[in-house]
């Protein structure tokens, strides 16, 4: 009996351990996007959950410069597989399917994954304009994931 209970607190410590890196490793990604040095000011934020859908779809307008900007993802496992985001500005447009991508990290005592949108990141904006910006989760309006457009590094 006193062996069950070692191996179900080992379990459960294991649990926690692997929740605590996961945590540990989302905090360290925002973080490194937005503090130090390496700073970055965001053109366009947005956290997308279930309330902040209209008709399945998030759609807002902002004001952008002209320049190179590239989409920043935080998405976990429940995010929604394909987000379609589109946008349209005076001379300025934008669309593109990014596929939710989880890759598996291994540890002798765990595993657990990271997430990241695939698809074309980048793009270029040749005058100062308002942009009409499209989310569309294709249906899964669950799952959380935020976005983000900032400068090109």
């Amino acid at each position: 009996m006193e062996s069950g209970r070692g191996v179900k607190k080992a379990a459960y410590a294991a649990i926690v351990a692997v929740a605590a890196i996961a945590a540990l490793f989302v905090i360290n990604i925002v973080a490194s996007d937005t503090t130090g040095s390496a700073r970055q000011d965001f053109v366009f934020h947005a956290l997308l959950w279930e309330e902040e859908y209209v008709d399945g779809i998030h759609q807002r307008t902002f004001e952008i410069a002209a320049g190179t900007y590239t989409f920043k993802f935080v998405p976990n496992g429940d995010s929604p597989r394909v987000l379609s985001i589109g946008m349209e500005g005076e001379s300025f447009s934008f669309a593109d399917d990014f596929e939710l991508d989880g890759t598996l990290h291994k540890s002798p005592i765990s595993e657990y994954y990271t997430w990241d949108y695939q698809g074309q990141k980048t793009f270029e904006v040749p005058d100062g304009q308002s942009v009409d910006i499209t989310i569309d989760p294709n249906g899964n309006v669950i799952g959380t994931v935020s976005v983000m457009i900032g400068a090109a590094p």
